[in-house]
């Protein structure tokens, strides 16, 4: 199987969150119903607070924003200090926190909201930020080989630190030089990496990006100019390369790690593509590999 090199002249990594240091499903599972289960007992709470109402400002300003540009959106429009039915407010909000939610969008506004919500959630011990185990050995390895590692994901910064520093392996943030999120632009965008280039002070090209996002999600062909970048699958999938050379490899199979990884096999590594854990080793390795960090 032939092997895209990453390039050698990669001086930073920048990693997603979901998929790639932690479980899909801590997010899925965990964190998403929290914002449903507490959402309008937060509101309550803190209405007349000047952070809650900065929320459900910028919740009121997307509104207008997709309206102005024809976008689907809640039929509600949100007005904080135009009822005096503070109860119909509140659930005016709410009905549009969970129409995003369920729509999948990932607003800024909507993200500052949830990031507020597991602040307190995490500053109170009640969630714990989880990490797949080979997260905090390999960016220590990275990080001993010179490389600097940030984040960018759809979530706020706010709630990325949240997460790593109230994580299962305790406060982590040391780890990390950087934190980017969608005030940066969107992932599908490619000026946002150029602009992330731009903050870290190095050139687009040194950048490698690891996400789990499929090519149909990402700006992969925009990024081929802008940054490279590898995406991490589980199971049977093809993973992908993309950069100068954005073409799919094969989809991994057995059979196929004979030819040009079978380094990994001296290894003692058993590999089962019914295990998503063994793939996401074999990924791991496969990006040191590819470093010459081993």
């Amino acid at each position: 199987m032939d092997m895209v090199l990453i390039p050698a002249n990669t001086t930073a990594l920048l990693l997603d969150i979901e998929g790639t240091t932690t479980p899909i499903t801590f997010v899925k599972d965990i964190l998403f119903p929290y914002i449903k289960d507490h959402l309008e007992e937060h509101l309550s709470a803190h209405w007349e607070e000047d952070e809650c109402k900065q929320d459900v400002h910028l919740l009121k300003k997307q509104v207008e924003e997709d309206l102005r540009l024809n976008r689907a959106c809640a039929q509600h429009a949100l007005d904080q200090s135009g009822h005096t039915d503070e109860e119909k407010a509140i659930r005016e909000v709410v009905d549009n926190v969970l129409w995003q939610m369920a729509s999948d969008r990932k607003t800024t506004a909507l993200k500052q909201l949830q990031g507020h919500m597991w602040r307190a959630a995490y500053t109170a011990g009640r969630i714990k930020g989880e990490l797949y185990q080979d997260v905090v050995p390999s960016i220590r390895r990275w990080r001993l080989q010179g490389l600097k590692v940030y984040i960018y994901s759809s979530g706020s910064v706010e709630a990325q630190k949240l997460l790593f520093g109230y994580s299962v392996e305790g406060d982590v943030l040391d780890l990390f030089d950087g934190h980017f999120d969608t005030n940066i632009g969107a992932k599908v965008e490619s000026k946002s990496y150029e602009r992330i280039a731009e903050r870290m002070g190095c050139l687009s090209e040194e950048i490698m990006f690891l996400t789990d996002i499929t090519r149909g999600k990402c700006c992969s062909r925009q990024m081929s100019s802008t940054v490279n970048a590898l995406y991490i699958l589980f199971g049977p999938e093809p993973f992908y390369l993309a950069g100068s050379a954005s073409e799919a490899l094969p989809t991994l199979a057995m059979t196929e790690f004979h030819s040009g990884i079978s380094h990994l096999l001296v290894k003692g590594l058993v590999l089962n593509y019914n295990n998503p854990a063994c793939i996401r080793q074999v990924h791991m390795l496969l990006i040191e590999y590819q470093m010459g960090i081993f």
